[in-house]
């Protein structure tokens, strides 16, 4: 089979004919989007939609299957739609109904990664279904990739009814904490206060503190952590720009 013409050749002693072979135009090419990520279909906002208990914490080979009691709030899902589980991102398994249990398989590395392998029965954890693109985004673009475990260091009494308190990130996290930039803490997005190395405070108002397991933090205790998007997108691009040259 021939090669296909794209193009239909000039009339002779067309004004284009005269011109000779069209030039090219003059600045940098334009920009080739990359396809999208699929990830972008699985995103959150660290607006948790309630609390629910974990039912059981079931060993398979080197993963696991984690039961949670079925929410007491309107929490429909689907086999397959993603959910975020105290921060952490997890394919809902087939359900009979959305007053049964919710399931998730949990891999090696989630269980490695989180504390999800400490679970117990009676464990509370924060619960959020993928963002849609008709909803508001309330708070920021989270994607339920755990960037590490932090720690709580203190809780204070504001007289207010809120708590402030303290973490500590695990190390490189440093980078990503921004005086008033966004940080995601069990699923939750709240703002970083005095950043101080790895260490940073939020100020959590009562409504978070009755909504989120927050308001059952005591230090010491791990929490999940995930980096503002944003920032790591920057620092992604930025080092891609160093290592070209």
């Amino acid at each position: 089979m021939g090669a296909v013409k794209l193009t239909e050749d000039a009339p002779p002693g067309s004004d284009r004919a005269r011109r000779g072979p069209e030039s090219k135009p003059l600045g940098p090419a334009p920009l080739e989007l990359a396809p999208p990520q699929t990830t972008l279909a699985r995103m959150f906002t660290g607006l948790v939609e309630g609390v629910a208990e974990v039912v059981a914490l079931e060993r398979r080979g080197q993963g696991a299957r984690l039961v949670i009691a079925p929410p007491q709030f309107e929490f429909a899902t689907q086999a397959g739609e993603s959910v975020s589980v105290s921060g952490c991102c997890l394919t809902v398994l087939p359900r009979a109904a959305d007053s049964s249990p919710l399931e998730f398989d949990l891999s090696e590395e989630t269980l490695r990664l989180t504390w999800f392998g400490g679970l117990l029965p009676g464990r509370r954890v924060n619960l959020e279904r993928a963002v849609r693109l008709s909803d508001r985004l309330g708070g920021h673009l989270v994607s339920g990739h755990v960037d590490g475990l932090g720690r709580v260091l203190a809780l204070e009494s504001r007289g207010d009814g809120g708590i402030w308190m303290r973490f500590e990130g695990p190390p490189g996290f440093e980078r990503y904490l921004v005086p008033k930039g966004s940080v995601t803490i069990d699923g939750v997005s709240l703002t970083v206060v005095e950043p101080a190395g790895r260490a940073f405070a939020v100020a959590l108002i009562p409504a978070t503190l009755e909504r989120t397991t927050l308001g059952l933090a005591v230090a010491g205790a791990p929490v999940h952590l995930e980096a503002d998007l944003i920032g790591k997108w920057i620092e992604q691009l930025l080092r891609a720009r160093g290592a070209a040259g």
